[in-house]
């Protein structure tokens, strides 16, 4: 029956050859909408089984250099949380702004904030790391929580959600980083980006195969980290103080996710094309260093799209079964927008859907061209 609608369309290339591509396009489908129900719709089917009552207390830990002008905006949301036994401590690395009167200006108000400073050496460009582990030695208290100076908690009992995870053996605790909703395509872009990226770690870890997670809005025990032996396994990297703790910390016993709309923090989003394009290239230098598990989960739901958006334009190309192909492509983008819409609306962003097929369709081939980029860049370490 397939030999009847090829005949006159493939120009004597044998038939058997389209009848693999097209089954292959079929198979590539399945697979993406296997994704799509049963692992990243976990996000919006979530719910949250054990909630700690005792308020126990919490070291918040945040590392800035030069930030002076957001740690005037931000900062009093995180000391003014409604908490009942926490602390702040701000590492000041090694700032030439106002960062140390921003925050001197703080103490005089604050009882609970404490601050450290790092001298610069001229001889050695130090990076965060070295800054979050100063941080965690300076920390009173066993658990931690982790936020930038460009972040802010969206509310007051940010805290008090985060920490009613720690219970029984779960040591760390992974929470949502939004951006906040700007007019323009590009923050879009940057939210539809951090939306689809939350809805694979999120979904991995409720799974039970954490791989991930954001400095932005993240937790974890500070014993752990020492235990662990903190970051030492990927210190020549200028990323990894978040993503690739997890990836090598992280398990099916230890890790939970916390995404309570009042558990949310928010950042800045940046502010031109190229700066974004500069973010995800660091970004990228640290997911070559995952769990072989996780780089083939991911890799392969990668792989298939990339096949299915071949294959589906080939075939379309030679106007082979176009009516099909095209039900197929719809099809695949009913169940994404499903899943995608149903994630947004359980982290709180909106307007993203119809940008969501676009990004679907870019980013592998946008993620690419920057590893690509990567392998030739001069490795340094640079602040993060």
């Amino acid at each position: 029956m397939i030999e009847t609608y090829l005949s006159l369309e493939i120009n004597e290339s044998p038939v058997w050859l389209w009848t693999f591509l097209i089954v292959l396009l079929v198979l590539t489908a399945f697979v993406q909408i296997y994704y799509f129900l049963s692992l990243y719709n976990q996000v919006s089917k979530h719910k949250k089984v054990n909630i700690k009552s005792v308020m126990e207390p919490v070291s918040v830990i945040i590392c800035a250099r030069n930030e002076a002008e957001n740690l005037t905006r931000f900062l009093p949301s995180v000391l003014n949380q409604f908490y009942p036994d926490f602390e702040v401590i701000v590492v000041n690395d090694g700032s030439s702004d106002q960062t140390s009167d921003v925050l001197n200006e703080f103490k005089r108000q604050y009882t609970n904030l404490y601050t450290t400073e790092i001298g610069v050496r001229e001889d050695y460009k130090q990076g965060k790391k070295l800054a979050q582990t100063i941080g965690i030695k300076a920390a009173n208290h066993d658990q931690l929580l982790f936020i930038d100076a460009d972040c802010e908690p969206v509310n007051p009992n940010w805290i008090r959600h985060m920490q009613s995870n720690f219970l029984h053996q779960t040591q760390i605790i992974l929470g949502y980083g939004k951006y906040i909703s700007e007019p323009g395509l590009l923050n879009k872009w940057i939210r539809t980006d951090t939306t689809y990226i939350a809805m694979q770690y999120l979904a991995m870890a409720i799974k039970g195969r954490p791989y991930m997670g954001v400095g932005r809005n993240m937790a974890y025990r500070k014993s752990l980290f020492f235990e662990r032996k903190g970051f030492a396994s990927h210190l020549n990297l200028a990323s990894g103080d978040d993503d690739l703790f997890v990836n090598e910390n992280a398990d099916f016993y230890n890790t939970v996710i916390e995404i309570h709309p009042e558990s949310f923090t928010q950042s800045d989003p940046k502010k031109t094309f190229k700066q974004w394009l500069r973010q995800k290239k660091r970004h990228l230098t640290t997911s070559t260093r995952y769990k072989k598990s996780h780089k083939i989960t991911l890799g392969f739901e990668l792989l298939t799209r990339v096949l299915f958006y071949s294959l589906a334009t080939t075939i379309l190309a030679f106007g082979i079964l176009p009516v099909y192909v095209a039900a197929l492509i719809l099809i695949r983008y009913f169940f994404l927008g499903l899943v995608f819409k149903r994630c947004m609306n359980r982290l709180r962003e909106n307007n993203l859907l119809l940008l969501s097929f676009v990004y679907d369709l870019l980013w592998p081939f946008i993620g690419a061209f920057l590893a690509l980029g990567n392998t030739f860049r001069k490795k340094k370490t640079k602040w993060q």
